[in-house]
């Protein structure tokens, strides 16, 4: 199999941002993650205390796309993916591991801020896989969306 998908490590951290800042729409260098408080250290400090669960994807060795949410409030954080690598299934592989995880440890409602333009690929990406518009925007005037677990079901 051409790609391999586990859990991310704290080593990882410096090659998903660089990839931050290489995706097609929305990037964000590492300067201005910097700036909104989020570094290398910071980031790999999370992921090591298991309050910010990842996955990610390589391809020959190199990471190539990730996800990762936050344990306590069941939002996913972040969807990166090389351009390179897109439209292959790899971010809707991410994002559905890391929904199994949090569905996992308890969580029946997850959310996420997502682009409102029709435009950009992400509204109609997560759309297609059953998250909805809750009405509200996250502190980055994102819109928030929402996926909602069937009851009984896993």
């Amino acid at each position: 199999m051409p790609f391999e998908f586990r859990p991310a490590r704290p080593s990882d951290i410096a090659a998903c941002i660089d990839i931050r800042g290489k995706t097609r729409e929305n990037a964000i260098s590492a300067t201005r993650l910097a700036e909104l408080g989020i570094t290398e250290a910071s980031w790999a400090g999370q992921v090591a205390s298991g309050e910010l669960p990842g996955e990610v994807c390589t391809h020959e060795g190199q990471i190539v796309g990730y996800c990762f949410a936050e344990l306590k409030t069941g939002e996913i954080i972040v969807l990166a993916l090389l351009p390179a690598f897109e439209g292959q299934g790899l971010g809707r592989r991410l994002l559905q591991d890391m929904m199994a995880q949090l569905q996992a440890q308890g969580h029946q409602r997850l959310f996420l801020g997502c682009a409102s333009d029709p435009r950009v690929r992400s509204h109609g990406f997560y759309r297609s896989l059953g998250w909805r518009a809750t009405g509200k925007q996250d502190k980055y005037g994102d819109e928030e969306l929402e996926y909602l677990f069937a009851e009984g079901l896993s």
